[in-house]
């Protein structure tokens, strides 16, 4: 049985915890949960968290909110609808970065088997606190009193035999819960829920699997692969599968998640064409999304570097409304941002491009409704190329040879 400090009881799968080592602290609505500790007079009442603009999208919620439909992800213009009593708040990414170090100084505190994801989620292996701290399910209590007493956050904990049930779990905790799937009840707990729930079905793949018929991780479980493999490539077939099955064999890794990433250049004879200068933004935006999408990273800052002959350099950034990991969408801001000011007049030394506030992609980070998924799906096509042929396979047009 699971039991939140409140007494609620999310759900019985037993209490066997013994092979279930794994969990995932993942924080309740966290951007609105700080705005909140910062601000008591917004307690219980409906906040938003999210761009201003009009393209801006909600990127957290409190839970009076979410009782109207409001959802991450969801443009700020339906949020409004659905919720016109909503209190709308800017995003504030450093102040919240503080508060995602001492809630991940907490997690170290408890074992150094610590992964981070994103800003407000991380993986733990406890396996090796049994001795300090009890039992998985007693470890995850104690988590979650301590982030509450030190922190001022609510947090929801899963605890399981793999990384997938655990993140799955922790969803099913919320909000401010703990839930505990035993290693001999995983199967029960996974195969009823919708595909959906597993990670890594994202909105395409929900799509191509439920036109099918597939609505359960159960009947997904039980498509032959040759299908699966026909329908969404080999390799998802082959990891959903296994999935769907509870077998996941990644471990926590402790692994230092990059905190940015950037191409630069310096040039042999200082640039003073635009469109050469450009010309290199754009094949640099596209190394820095190549390598994003290598390690399973969004990014939600661009920024752009010009040092000049005299060697002053200069940076401008910006924040995008969602994350991204396409060069086509870097490559448009950091042009942007070069495009704000003129050249030097000795020409450009150095330039560079590069991306920061970098999460996984693994889920739970804002989209845009409108955006087109295709310029995605040709820069996937491109990475296969480059892997197989060269990097110098396949290319932007505007970068072929001949081209100004």
């Amino acid at each position: 049985m699971s039991v939140s400090p409140r007494g609620k009881v999310h759900s019985q799968w037993g209490g066997d915890d013994s092979e279930a080592p794994i969990l995932h602290v993942d924080m309740d609505s966290f951007f609105a949960s700080v705005e909140v500790l910062q601000n008591p007079a917004l307690r219980g009442l409906p906040v938003i968290v999210g761009g201003i603009g009009v393209r801006g999208v909600v990127t957290a919620a409190t839970y009076e909110a979410r009782a109207f439909g409001v959802r991450a992800g969801m443009p700020i213009g339906r949020a409004r609808a659905l919720c016109p009593a909503a209190v709308l708040l800017p995003g504030r990414h450093d102040l919240y970065g503080t508060y995602s170090k001492q809630v991940m100084e907490v997690l170290h505190s408890v074992t150094p088997l610590v992964e981070p994801i994103s800003i407000d989620e991380a993986f733990l292996d406890v396996s090796g606190a049994r001795r300090q701290f009890g039992s998985p399910v007693e470890v995850g209590g104690l988590i979650r009193t301590r982030i509450r007493e030190e922190v001022g956050l609510p947090a929801s904990v899963g605890i399981a035999a793999t990384k997938s049930v655990a993140k799955i779990a922790s969803a099913h905790a919320k909000p401010d819960g703990r839930l505990l799937i035993p290693k001999d009840r995983t199967l029960d707990f996974l195969h009823p829920l919708p595909i959906g729930a597993l990670w890594g079905v994202g909105k395409r793949t929900g799509e191509v699997l439920r036109v099918r018929g597939i609505d359960t991780v159960g009947q997904l479980a039980n498509v032959p692969i040759r299908d699966l493999a026909q329908w969404i490539g080999n390799a998802s077939a082959q990891h959903l599968n296994a999935l769907a099955w509870g077998v996941d064999d990644r471990a926590v890794s402790t692994r230092e998640r990059e905190k940015s990433i950037s191409t630069e250049r310096t040039f042999e004879v200082n640039v003073t064409s635009p469109e050469v200068l450009k010309a290199f933004i754009l094949r640099a935006a596209h190394d820095c999304a190549r390598r994003l999408r290598k390690m399973g990273l969004l990014a939600w800052t661009v920024t752009v570097k010009v040092r000049d002959q005299k060697f002053n350099t200069t940076a401008r950034s910006k924040t995008l409304l969602a994350p991204t990991d396409v060069g086509r969408e870097i490559a448009q801001v950091a042009t942007s941002l070069i495009e704000m000011r003129s050249l030097p007049s000795g020409g450009v030394r150095l330039a560079g491009v590069g991306v920061s506030s970098l999460v996984g992609g693994d889920g739970g980070v804002p989209t845009l409704l409108d955006e087109d998924p295709r310029p995605r799906v040709a820069e996937l096509a491109m990475d296969a190329a480059q892997e197989r042929f060269g990097a110098g396979a396949v290319m932007p047009a505007s970068l072929l040879p001949g081209k100004k």
